[in-house]
């Protein structure tokens, strides 16, 4: 039984796509998922490390500024629709399932046209460019964020369900918080740990401001674990072991559940991943919204998770080691409102959103013809 899933671009689209995959399988071994993405995304480096079987569409983004570039844009659409065909010619999947992303729009066009059935899962609280047209045509839209669901018109026959965005969840048997303290050898004296990361390749606005903060000092009772990403490392390595060893510097974290069943507090963007994360796990965040995401889509993720009392939303013209001071120390010295900010990140996890969207998929999938 194959089923479609298409989207990329960045981990923000292909993430959710492989989360779903995996949860389809677990369910019904019989489901083959095969991806669809461009590329130019993320997913050029990411799938073929995969089980996946996937294909690679030629695809060019709208080359506003350049428009005289767009015949490539055009040759690039219709040589992908041609494989798109030849895809579906020799096997006719089940249902196309789009995250996002310009090969997520064009697949699920072809499935739209071709009478196969579409669902869309949406990771942020401002719905995308492709959420918004295909909402119409689909049969189910599952949101990350319930808020989304006002910006959507969907169709007569479309169900939308908040269920989460979809994310490995955290082990049932949660870790043990001292203990995973421990293996970051964190002093006992430390009563707060905040965790601080910005992706893969890092966020220089966040290590520039942590620094600073390190150097001027930290709180008493506050741990600090700080992955730089892999290409900031050097210029903070000096910083591991500050603050009479409470403060523990690293490059990437991998696996990143050893941090978090560590932490009471996290500091990073604000992109839905990471945020499904974070509640999943119970953690609350300072969100710092990268300014020049898409549609400026971070900084209704942050807000819409400050308004729910699950975060707190700082800015990034405001970002400084002053206010970070400001900001943590507060809740360090602060225990009942960083418990309420806990209890309320909590409320919003959803840990078993892949398999609840991997079961309605399944479910619809079980009234089409193979």
């Amino acid at each position: 039984m194959r089923i479609i899933v298409t989207g990329g671009g960045t981990g923000g689209h292909l993430y959710p796509g492989l989360a779903i995959a995996r949860a389809l399988v677990r369910q019904d071994p019989r489901v083959r998922p095969f991806f669809v993405g461009a590329r130019r995304g993320i997913e050029r480096e990411v799938l073929p490390t995969t089980e996946f079987e996937h294909l690679l569409l030629d695809l060019h983004p709208l080359y506003r500024q350049r428009p005289w570039k767009n015949w490539r844009t055009a040759a690039g659409a219709l040589r992908s629709w041609g494989a798109l065909g030849a895809l579906f010619g020799r096997e006719r999947p089940r249902a196309v399932v789009g995250t996002g992303g310009y090969a997520a729009a064009l697949a699920l066009a072809y499935g739209t046209t071709h009478g196969v059935p579409i669902m869309l899962s949406e990771a942020d609280a401002h719905p995308g460019k492709t959420t918004k047209l295909f909402a119409r045509r689909a049969h189910d839209v599952f949101l990350g964020f319930p808020e989304g669901a006002a910006e959507l018109s969907p169709g007569a026959s479309t169900r939308v369900h908040a269920f989460g965005n979809p994310i490995e969840p955290p082990p049932a048997g949660r870790p043990d918080r001292a203990a995973a303290r421990a293996r970051w050898e964190l002093p006992a004296d430390v009563r707060v740990v905040l965790l601080a990361f910005g992706g893969s390749q890092g966020a220089r606005a966040l290590n520039e401001a942590l620094a600073g903060w390190v150097g001027e000092g930290l709180p008493a009772g506050l741990g600090l674990i700080w992955a730089t990403g892999r290409g900031q490392f050097e210029p903070y390595a000096a910083h591991d072991r500050a603050a009479g060893g409470r403060v523990r510097v690293v490059p990437y974290l991998a696996p990143i559940a050893e941090a978090y069943a560590a932490a009471d507090l996290a500091l990073t963007r604000a992109g839905a991943m990471s945020i499904a994360e974070l509640c999943a796990w119970g953690i609350p965040a300072v969100l710092v919204p990268l300014p020049t995401a898409a549609a400026d889509h971070q900084t209704h993720n942050a807000r819409t998770l400050e308004a729910a009392g699950a975060a707190v939303h700082l800015p990034q013209r405001d970002l400084s080691p002053a206010r970070l001071a400001a900001e943590v120390g507060g809740l360090v010295g602060a225990p009942d409102r960083l418990a309420a900010l806990a209890g309320a990140a909590t409320a919003r996890g959803r840990p078993d959103a892949a398999a609840r969207i991997a079961a309605r998929i399944l479910e619809t999938v079980a009234g089409t013809s193979p």
